[in-house]
């Protein structure tokens, strides 16, 4: 099996959420998940909003990321979490 390459965009609650604690957290459950996190970044969306962009690399094996992200939704501050991206490693 190839490795996916997975972008994962989570957005806060507010504008007045700690950013880097949400990321530390969403790190953690990557890694339960058998993924490595190869990125992270915060990315201005309007009036002060900023989304994590996390990319992180997995087995295509595992499959659906659907459980990762509803356990990151429902951190406290945070309002969605979505896969904006998935392309399939090479090399």
């Amino acid at each position: 099996m190839a490795d996916v390459i997975i972008t994962l965009r989570i957005m806060p609650a507010s504008p007045d959420e700690l950013l880097d604690i949400i990321s530390d957290k969403a790190a953690n459950f990557i890694k339960d998940f058998k993924g490595e996190v190869h990125s992270s970044k915060q990315v201005d969306v309007a009036f002060g909003l900023k989304s994590i962009n996390i990319i992180f690399i997995m087995d295509e094996s595992i499959g659906s990321t659907e459980k990762l992200e509803k356990q990151i939704a429902d951190l406290d501050g945070v309002n969605s979490c979505e896969v904006t991206d998935v392309r399939r490693a090479f090399g």
